[in-house]
């Protein structure tokens, strides 16, 4: 089918039956191809993906190096800006011929861009363009879930053992729906060791947790693997809050005696923008209204971490509760954020750590972009050089106005 014969009756659904069939027939490894296919379907020069690397900070070629183009730094193209604000962006300063570049976004996770190359792109282009970056959005996130194809497009360096277990446990790093918005970032990418977060919605509730284990090696990433495990098992079986801590104390007990790990455990109720949460020996969560952080907003009594003797555990878990507002953002972190060293020894310390949340979520940037910019803002007081792994988790609850 040629561009013209898709403008025609019935053009449109003939124009999407081809692409789907063409989609689930590729191979992980023959998207490249495939990508080339759509290009003369939709009635452009050329269709380009590149996927955002595991720290956000470049967006690479999924087409080989050899024949491929080069990467991009997110921070500094017009790719990147369309990546930074999910919004269409339209380079005209080419002399023979237009780029347009669409973010790749499967539900609410950002995957990376789609590059259009054309003489002309109007309307309809446009709007096939779309239909092209929803379908491979869909097809990249099918698809990476049984290839290492995808892994070692967006690995830009080798990767430890205790990163590589926990990472095979780790949801999207985005997940939303019309109500609120869970978004989390771990740094250092490639060497992570005992921290780790977990989101799910499930009917108006929204679920996040952070995890941070005792150590920085492969127990403490099993530690943090078994937490998040007796979590999801007790979270499916539509346990409270209590119940969840209750399952993970008993299972680090069982498995792991030595060890132990702090962590909160949160849930949202979407509707209502209710904030549920019991903290297990981890710093508090930073309630963020009207560009400020309200201090001690969400601040309660302490609690043992998870693990630790039956004797320090015997009593119930506490259940915290908080009314949240339109817009509110709460952010989860792990004491590797604020105990970070800064040149000349300094730790970076809370006060720092809230003036960079406050820069990262002003101006009405989305969350998991506020997220890539303040932890690319504690790395960069580092010089890309964490002592200990830094978790950031960010929720946002910012229900539909009637």
């Amino acid at each position: 089918m040629t561009a013209g014969e898709g403008r025609g009756s019935g053009g449109g659904e003939r124009l999407l039956d081809e692409m789907l069939a063409a989609a689930h027939q590729a191979a992980p490894m023959d998207l490249p191809v495939l990508v080339g296919q759509l290009a003369g379907i939709v009635g452009v020069d050329r269709l380009d993906v590149y996927l955002v690397d595991l720290q956000q900070r470049y967006l690479v070629p999924l087409a080989p190096p050899v024949t491929g183009p080069p990467a991009l730094d997110i921070d500094s193209t017009t790719a990147g800006r369309a990546y930074r604000t999910l919004g269409l962006v339209i380079d005209e300063t080419l002399a023979d011929h237009l780029a347009a570049w669409l973010p790749l976004v499967d539900g609410a996770e950002r995957l990376g861009v789609l590059g259009v190359s054309a003489v002309r792109v109007d309307t309809e282009v446009l709007r096939r363009c779309r239909i092209v970056a929803s379908l491979l959005s869909m097809v990249i996130t099918s698809k990476r879930a049984y290839s290492d194809s995808f892994a070692r497009h967006t690995r830009l360096q080798p990767m430890r053992l205790p990163a590589e277990l926990l990472r095979a446990f780790l949801p999207p790093r985005t997940i939303a729906n019309r109500h609120a918005t869970s978004t989390a970032v771990l740094e250092p990418a490639y060497q992570l060791g005992g921290d780790a977060f977990d989101h799910s919605l499930t009917g108006s509730s929204l679920h996040a947790t952070i995890f941070d284990a005792m150590g920085h090696n492969l127990a403490s990433g099993l530690t943090t693997a078994v937490a998040m495990a007796a979590c999801r098992n007790t979270r499916r079986a539509e346990a409270d809050l209590p119940e969840m801590v209750r399952s993970i104390d008993r299972a680090l007990a069982r498995w792991l005696p030595e060890q132990y790990c702090t962590g909160i455990l949160a849930r949202l109720d979407t509707d209502e923008g209710i904030l549920r949460w019991c903290n297990c020996g981890h710093p508090p969560p930073l309630l963020i209204r009207d560009e400020r952080v309200l201090e001690g907003a969400l601040e309660r009594p302490a609690e043992p971490p998870m693990g630790m003797p039956a004797e320090m555990c015997e009593s119930t878990r506490t259940l915290h509760e908080e009314r949240l507002l339109p817009g509110d953002r709460v952010l989860l972190y792990t004491d590797g954020v604020t105990e970070s060293r800064i040149v000349g020894d300094v730790e970076f310390g809370l006060k720092r750590f809230t003036d960079s949340i406050i820069r990262a979520t002003a101006a009405g940037t989305v969350p998991a972009e506020a997220l890539r910019q303040l932890i690319h803002s504690l790395l960069d007081h580092q010089e890309d050089a964490l002592r200990d792994d830094a978790t950031l988790l960010l929720l946002e609850w910012r229900p539909p106005v009637l």
